[in-house]
């Protein structure tokens, strides 16, 4: 007896579409990973080099994700935006890129107010006093060279180590009806 399992792998034969989406599915569950636990409080300080989004869109992707926080905002120079932060916050979100100007021990004392911290790899000895960081300078070759482009790039990625993501679901597909047509069998002639 025969039995009608199909002996070869299913997914060696997806289309491009079904593949992408099967990998943006992967790489947003490898991204949620790494969502610090118990967060109630957040501050993030906003790189001065540029606003890739807006106070309230970073206020709501980071509400998405941790439903419970309260988040605060503070410029580079340490003023607040908005209401202003606790002395001890849960989670730091620092946006802050090299050669921003920055008082010289500013990154230690946020360090004293977060419980878990989160940067770029600029300043004095962020490697070592944040919890994780995203180092722009081993990952240059992938980042582009246009500012504000680069900027978003490296923000993204800050984002992506505390568990937020930015996933491409809402752009249009490339457009295929050229080649749909030279991808279906030959009609049959009777």
């Amino acid at each position: 007896m025969q039995s009608n399992v199909p002996t070869e792998h299913p997914e060696k034969e997806m289309d491009p579409d079904s593949q992408a989406s099967l990998t943006g599915m992967g790489e947003l569950e490898r991204i949620r990973s790494a969502r610090i636990p118990s967060v109630r409080t957040v501050l993030v300080v906003i790189s001065a080099a540029g606003m890739v989004f807006d106070v309230e869109s970073l206020r709501q992707k980071i509400l998405l994700n941790y439903p419970e926080a309260a988040v605060f905002f503070l410029t580079t120079l340490g003023k607040s935006v908005g209401s202003p932060p606790p002395k001890k916050v849960d989670l730091l979100i620092d946006f802050t890129g090299p050669a921003q100007r920055q008082s010289l021990f500013y990154a230690k004392k946020l360090k004293a107010m977060a419980r878990v911290s989160v940067g770029r790899n600029a300043g004095l000895f962020r490697k070592k006093i944040y919890d994780r960081i995203f180092d722009e300078k081993q990952n240059s070759a992938s980042l582009s060279r246009d500012k504000m482009d680069r900027e978003r790039q490296v923000q993204r990625e800050v984002l992506r180590l505390v568990g937020i993501a930015f996933l491409k679901t809402g752009d249009t597909p490339p457009d295929r009806g050229k080649s749909i047509a030279l991808e279906l069998p030959p009609m049959l002639k009777l």
